[in-house]
Formats: structure tokens, sequence, C-alpha cells
């Protein structure tokens, strides 16, 4: 019989985008999903047990087969063989990221399944075919990029070959399919294997002086609504604007001081920001009126992630650029909260001898 062991994951929050590198940069932010993993193997079988408290805690199914880390686990176990969860298994997720707000939420459940489906088999996964494994849920690489490793990254997925199994192609359905409730060992185990590569990074350099106020919107604002608003095509003039600013906003972040003048407009955007302000009552208000010219040690403003959280990069004057947003979204009849946060390292596994 296999010893009792235990061990915790911590997944970090992440904002994308960052202004003008839609689907392409993110950033890690220290609010974490944890995840504590005890295992005390019998020879009697029992199903797994999920308790969750903090963010969400009241919208997060329990069943191992509908709740999101989980099936992803399940998912990387199949993948190696593994059918079934281990017996006696207890899992409690603590989560600090709030729902539906462009944090990351999801993206952060993701890489604690995949985290947790290589504790559990044993599987000794590189980081990129861990993210190969995400990618097979998470279609876009930003955020679950930067919660997998850490600080300011840029990512791509990889044109892969006629030949090979284009990932974007797989429907979600079969790599998480929905399980029905006589779901038994042998339903669902032959699931589609992820093609190796999908997806590559760089870790661009951030200066510790510069940290991140997130103004948050007390309402939830979906990816796939906040896709919807966005058009089909976009002008060549709007493609090099961005171009041009991400191109430039990947050194200026890294360097000490950072440049005020130079990040602030290196953050501003032309193919997915003005198109969701109807999306967010106040946006335009608030990424207009707080400036470096207004407000001190700000470097610079855009919506985190697909919303409706704004991000805003300082050097310090947090509660004055947070408390001047919450009054310019109280206008609009919308209430937020606010926390500064610091980009952080990515995921770690803790475990506990037993």
């Amino acid at each position: 019989m296999a010893v009792a062991r235990s061990f915790t994951i911590r997944v970090p929050a992440t904002s994308a985008n960052i202004g003008p590198g839609f689907d392409v940069v993110g950033l890690s932010l220290s609010l974490h999903l944890s995840l504590t993993v005890n295992l005390t193997p019998s020879a009697e079988k029992s199903t797994p047990v999920i308790s969750y408290s903090g963010e969400g805690a009241h919208e997060v199914p329990l069943d191992v087969y509908k709740n999101l880390t989980t099936r992803v686990a399940l998912y990387v176990l199949r993948c190696h063989g593994i059918s079934t969860f281990p017996s006696h298994l207890t899992l409690h997720a603590h989560n600090e990221i709030p729902f539906g707000r462009g944090l990351g939420s999801s993206g952060a459940a993701v890489i604690a399944g995949v985290l947790l489906g290589n504790e559990l088999g044993d599987l000794n996964l590189s980081t990129e075919r861990m993210l190969d494994f995400a990618l097979m849920v998470e279609r876009h690489p930003d955020n679950v990029t930067a919660a997998l490793v850490g600080g300011f990254v840029g990512s791509y997925l990889r044109e892969l070959g006629k030949d090979a199994t284009d990932a974007a192609s797989v429907p979600l359905s079969e790599v998480l399919p929905e399980y029905p409730p006589n779901a038994g060992e042998e339903w669902g185990r032959d699931p589609p294997q992820p093609p190796t590569g999908i997806g590559h990074y760089v870790r661009f350099s951030w200066s510790s002086s510069i940290k991140a106020v997130a103004i948050i919107p007390r309402f939830e604002l979906s990816t796939a609504k906040a896709r919807d608003v966005l058009p089909a095509t976009y002008t060549r003039k709007d493609l090099v604007f961005n171009m041009q600013r991400l191109a430039v906003l990947t050194t200026a972040l890294g360097q000490t001081p950072p440049d005020a003048d130079l990040i602030y407009e290196a953050m501003k955007d032309r193919v997915h920001q003005p198109y969701r302000m109807t999306l967010v009552p106040g946006l335009r208000e608030v990424t207009s009126r707080i400036t470096p010219a207004t407000h001190a040690g700000l470097l610079g403003i855009c919506l985190s992630g697909a919303g409706p959280t704004i991000l805003a990069l300082a050097t310090g004057g947090y509660e004055e650029i947070a408390e001047d947003a919450r009054k310019l979204f109280a206008v609009e009849g919308v209430q937020v909260d606010w926390k500064v946060l610091s980009v952080c390292g990515g995921s770690v596994v803790d475990r506990t001898d037993p």
C-alpha cells in the first residue's frame, strides 16, 4: 500500500494583455489559489472529498467530475493511463482570486489541476509539458503561462504542422467532457493527448519598484461576453499602433527607474479596450482621467484581461489612485474594491514528509 502523504499547491492570480499585449503578455499577481491535498491510501475505495473557502466558495461545485481543478487533474491522469483518483483523497481549496473579474481565476484553477494530476500520478512532467496540458483546456496562453511560471511573460501558440493534432481544433468537450451521473472508471479514460510544444514563452524583466493597483468592480464579466464585442478584422493602422507600443512596453517595465511618460503611452491599446468600454461603465473615465500628470507615481493604466478590473501600474500614490478611481466608478453607479499587489513568482508545490 502506498504511504500517506500531503502537499500544498499555490497558484497566483494573473492579469493579461497589459494594454497593447492582447492575448500575448501576462503578469502573475500576489493573490493565490491554494490547494491542500491529503492522501491516506486504504484498501477500501472512496470518492475524493473536496472543500472550498474564500472567493467563490458558494459557486464552486464540490463534485470531482464537475469541479474544474479536479476535472483537469483527471484529464492529466487519464492521459497517462491512470483512470481514477486514488482512494481516501481529500482536497481543500482556499481562493483569494475574485471570479469573473479579469484576474485569471479560471487559469489558476486549470494550472492547479495540472499540478494536482502531476503530483498524484508521480508523473514528473516538465514545465513545458504541463503547459501543453493547460493549453488543451485554456486555449489562450497569456494567463496560464503567467500562472505557471510567474513574473512578466510573453507567450505564443506554435503553429503545428498539418499532420499534427492542432490543440485548438480538438473540441473542449473531448478534453473535459461532461461526466454523466453513472460515469465509472472505464468512462472517458482515453482522452485526446496534447501535442508536444503547443506553447512557448519568454520572461521579461520587471522593475521591483512597480506594484499593481487592482481596482475591482463588484460585478462579473465573462470572457466570452468580452470577446463577443471585438471586431472580426482590424485596420493596419490599429495593429501597427499596438505592435509599436508592445515592443516598447516589454523593455520599459524592466527599467529602473521606470519612465512614466514612456510607459503610460506604451500601455495604450486599440485592439480590445475601446470595444469593451460599453461593458464596464466608468472604464473610459478612469483610464482617461487618471494619468501620470494628475497622480504622482502612476505609470500606466489599463483593463485587466477581459475586465472589469482596472490595473494601474505605479511606484507610489496607490491609495490616491484607487480612491479617485472608486469615485469615478461611483458616478456610474459601480462599487469597487481595490488591492495593492506585487508581481510574484509562479506556481509552487510544497511537499510535506509523511
